[in-house]
């Protein structure tokens, strides 16, 4: 099994994106996208202090010391992920907000959060939702800015959802035969669940990036077949 520090590459000295290039966004571009690029950057923009205590306690519990190392290159690679948006919208004379009802919400549910297991199913839900709506938000317009950096964003992505689905495999993997079968059950209705919030929330985006939601939800359904759905179908074969 590959350890979190071999999936994990270290890009954030990687420079893909030319800041020479100005944004190029026509008034109502920065209507449609403005509201959900806001959005995204407050949420790329934690200091990852509850992750990082929920990842000491499992690190210490299962000896996995470098554990706790590739989720702190996580974090870090997801906080230039928020500078790289606040970076745009300060050049687009945007404001970053401070606040906002979704990301409220999932900071204190967060805050609440010590397992890691939950954790990961979290991470690895909304890194797939992330993953479209970046690609639509860089089919949205033709600002090759913009493109640059949701191209940088998306490559870091991919890699971080091979990672969390790995460790969710091994946790998966230790419990139960009754708890792996319910966990099959509330993982897929999780999953897809923040798949419609997260639709509701920024269906705008989605739209303008060329996605219907019928669209949208054939395209989460084959992450959710890459990561959950594979992690849990090893067992129903293991159990056969």
């Amino acid at each position: 099994m590959l350890t979190g520090l071999t999936i994990l590459p270290q890009t954030l000295t990687k420079q893909r994106i030319n800041w020479d290039l100005p944004p190029a966004l026509t008034p109502q571009q920065v209507k449609v996208i403005l509201p959900s690029l806001q959005a995204w950057q407050l949420g790329e923009t934690s200091d990852g202090h509850t992750l990082i205590k929920a990842a000491n306690r499992y690190a210490w519990r299962t000896s996995d010391a470098d554990y706790v190392k590739a989720v702190e290159l996580f974090i870090k690679e997801e906080q230039k992920h928020g500078e790289n948006l606040g970076r745009y919208l300060d050049a687009l004379h945007q404001p970053r907000i401070k606040k906002n009802l979704g990301d409220s919400l999932f900071r204190w549910m967060r805050h609440f959060n010590t397992s890691m297991e939950a954790w990961t199913l979290v991470v690895v839900t909304v890194e797939s939702t992330a993953q479209i709506f970046y690609q639509a938000l860089k089919d949205a317009t033709n600002c090759e800015l913009l493109k640059h950096i949701c191209t940088d964003i998306l490559i870091d992505e991919a890699y971080h959802i091979t990672f969390q689905t790995d460790r969710l495999a091994v946790i998966y993997d230790n419990r139960s035969a009754w708890g792996k079968t319910w966990r099959k059950y509330f993982y897929q209705s999780f999953f897809y669940g923040t798949a419609i919030v997260v639709w509701a929330a920024h269906h705008q985006l989605f739209r303008a990036g060329g996605n219907t939601f019928k669209g949208y939800i054939k395209k989460m359904h084959h992450k959710y077949l890459k990561t959950l759905n594979q992690i849990t179908t090893l067992h129903l074969f293991e159990v056969a």
